[in-house]
């Protein structure tokens, strides 16, 4: 019986070669591995592969095109934006995601937590002075707040937005969402989550936090039209994907005290430009799209995409495929 031929491609800012191993390691007994660090690094191994798994390396057109036993693609992870799903559709080639299993929910919730209360309590300019000798109180007193009472806004309720409105019953916070399509009503039961249409959302919501897959109907989704609906004294939070937001308009948006603050663990580009004015930008607390890199999400994760890419291979029939809006 012939085995299956496996590509997987993980870029070393996920973990290259040596995370690469892991996958290859589950796989073994039923498939050929190669591992790489970019979708282009072995035409050779692309031109077989049945099947890839992407760690959020690009799998474009031409990748696609240069694949012709291509029958799958794995991403590892809730997002698919680095796949051409629309070729892969005409090829006939089913794009999946892990997002039913959970394995980044709870992380990604707790980072956007963890940014969240960063901006409501200055705490980077706080540690920032401190270290270098200043007593900042006096000057950090007028910007913090609290959360208990707050209204959270959620920009997508899906398996990550649910995690997020769960916890913030946790801080006494009023859960507004908005999404594409309602929740059944035993999600927002279970939840505590009210939907809205985005526009009053971000008129209402004290904190704002995205959650919301990248595709063409939510790039620049919160462009300067909508970035001056929130409240001046409102936190954006965006640990989904970076196009989600016009960097130059938030950009402005902080340069000019319309909004608070902003907590970002996602850019355009990734990583961002050293000119990036959101880099230098007032009151924002930066990370490096760490909010889904745990030790156990990371096994998690990949435990997941394995598992998705064996129910192709035993013809059980993969879950989250996603299809092209």
């Amino acid at each position: 019986m012939s085995r299956t031929s496996v590509l997987a491609v993980v870029p070393p800012q996920v973990g290259g070669r040596e995370a690469g191993a892991g996958v290859a390691l589950l796989l073994a007994d039923r498939a050929d591995v190669t591992v790489v660090e970019s979708t282009d690094e072995d035409p050779g191994a692309l031109a077989a592969a049945q099947v890839i798994v992407t760690a959020l390396a690009p799998v474009r057109a031409g990748h696609i095109d240069a694949a012709p036993r291509l029958e799958m693609v794995q991403c590892v992870g809730h997002g698919h934006d680095h796949v051409d799903l629309a070729h892969a559709h005409r090829r006939g080639v089913t794009v999946c995601t892990i997002a039913s299993s959970g394995a980044e929910g709870n992380t990604v919730a707790e980072h956007a937590f963890a940014l969240i209360l960063a901006c409501a309590k200055k705490v980077v300019p706080a540690h920032t002075a401190l270290a270098r000798g200043e007593w900042a109180l006096d000057r950090l007193r007028p910007g913090l707040t609290e959360l208990a009472g707050k209204t959270l806004g959620i920009v997508g309720l899906g398996h990550i937005g649910r995690d997020v409105a769960r916890k913030a019953a946790a801080f006494d916070m009023t859960v507004l969402y908005a999404s594409p399509r309602r929740a059944p009503a035993e999600v927002e039961q279970r939840t505590g989550a009210r939907w809205t249409e985005l526009d009053d959302l971000l008129r209402a919501a004290d904190v704002v936090t995205l959650h919301a897959p990248l595709d063409d109907s939510t790039r620049n989704l919160l462009d300067a039209r909508r970035l001056a609906l929130l409240k001046p004294t409102a936190i954006l939070v965006n640990t989904a994907r970076g196009p989600l937001v016009d960097s130059d308009a938030l950009a402005d948006a902080l340069e000019n005290g319309r909004i608070a603050a902003a907590g970002l663990d996602v850019f355009d580009p990734e990583p961002p430009e050293a000119g990036s004015r959101l880099l230098s930008a007032p009151n924002t607390v930066l990370t490096p799209h760490a909010g889904a890199v745990t030790r156990e999400t990371l096994v998690r994760i990949a435990l997941a995409a394995v598992e998705n890419v064996g129910r192709h291979l035993d013809g059980t029939g993969p879950r989250d495929a996603v299809r092209p809006r």
